[in-house]
C-alpha cells in the first residue's frame, strides 16, 4: 500500500495531510526519512518520532450511507463545497468510500474502515444498479450500445470540464429497464458492473442525452431501500452474511488466476 494512503488508513491524517507530512520528514519507514511514493509492507512507519501501529485488518465494519446531491465524496474540497463528511457522523470521519458519485448524484455509498475490503468491492463485478431520468428519448441505437457495449476515443461530453480522461469504454449494461417515459424525458432503472468516472453520464451524452437524475440504489447485494437521505447504517446480519461470502469467493477466485499466471510462466 502507497505511504500516504496507508498514513490516511491507520492514522486521523488525510492523504493530504499524509503527503504535507512527507514533504516536511515528519515520516520515517524504519527508522529512514520517507519519500513520495514508498510503499509498506512490513516495514515501521513512524510520525515525529512516534511508532503507528496498523490496524487489525481482521475486524472491519461497513456502512450504507445515502449520498444527497450537491455532495462531494471527499474529505475535504479547496472550494468550499459540502462533502460526505461535513453529513456523516465523526465516528465515520476516516471510513473509505468504496468508488465514487459525483457531486450532482445520490444514493447508495459504500464507506468501510478496511481499505482492502474497499479495494475488493470496487475490483469486483457486483451489479451496480441506478435509477436515471433523461432530456430526451431512447432510440434504437441507444438500445444497441447499452446491449453491446460502446467505445469513444473521445467521451468527453458528459465530463466533468477538468477531467483527464478522454478515452472510454463501456461494457454491456447489465440490465435496463423502461420505467416511464413522455415526449421529453425517459426514466430508466440499468445495473452495470464497472464505476468508471462519470461513466453513465458520459454514456447517454454521446447521444445528446441530458442525465437529469442519477440515483444509485444497490450495490451488489446490498440494496439502499428506505433509508432517508442525508442518513447511514451498518450492513444488516444478512448483508454481514454476504459480504462474507464475497469475499471468500474473491480469493478464491484471485488464487486461481495467479496460480494459471504462474503456469504461463
Amino acid at each position: 500500500m502507497r505511504l500516504n494512503k496507508w498514513i490516511a488508513y491507520n492514522t486521523q491524517f488525510s492523504r493530504r495531510e499524509a503527503d504535507e507530512l512527507i514533504k516536511n520528514h515528519k515520516v520515517k519507514l524504519n527508522h529512514k526519512i520517507a519519500t513520495f511514493g514508498d510503499i509498506v509492507f512490513n516495514q515501521k512507519v513512524f510520525i515525529n518520532g512516534r511508532e503507528i501501529r496498523p490496524k487489525d485488518t481482521s475486524k472491519y465494519s461497513v456502512i450504507v450511507y445515502h449520498k444527497q446531491k450537491n455532495e462531494l465524496v471527499s474529505k475535504s474540497d479547496d472550494r468550499g463545497r459540502k462533502v460526505i463528511y461535513d453529513t456523516l457522523e465523526s465516528k465515520f470521519r476516516y471510513y473509505i468510500p468504496v468508488g465514487r458519485l459525483d457531486f450532482a448524484s445520490s444514493g447508495l455509498l459504500l464507506l468501510t474502515d478496511n481499505a482492502e475490503i474497499a479495494t475488493k468491492l470496487m475490483m469486483s463485478n457486483l451489479v451496480r444498479v441506478y435509477n436515471l431520468k433523461l432530456n430526451g428519448r431512447i432510440n434504437q441505437k441507444v438500445i444497441d450500445a447499452m446491449n453491446e457495449g460502446l467505445s469513444l476515443s473521445d467521451a468527453s461530453a458528459g465530463a466533468h470540464k477538468y477531467s483527464h480522461i478522454k478515452s472510454m469504454d463501456f461494457a454491456p449494461f447489465d440490465f435496463f429497464k423502461i420505467i416511464k417515459e413522455s415526449d421529453t424525458w425517459v426514466k430508466l432503472k440499468v445495473g452495470i458492473i464497472e464505476g468508471k468516472n462519470r461513466e453513465l453520464r458520459r454514456f447517454f451524452a454521446y447521444f445528446n442525452l441530458d442525465v437529469i437524475e442519477l440515483k444509485r440504489v444497490s450495490y451488489g447485494f446490498i440494496n439502499l431501500n428506505a433509508l432517508p437521505s442525508g442518513k447511514s447504517r451498518y450492513l444488516s446480519r444478512s448483508d454481514y452474511n454476504k459480504l462474507r461470502a464475497f469475499l471468500n469467493d474473491f480469493d478464491k477466485n484471485i488464487k486461481v488466476v495467479n496460480a494459471n499466471r504462474n503456469k504461463r510462466k
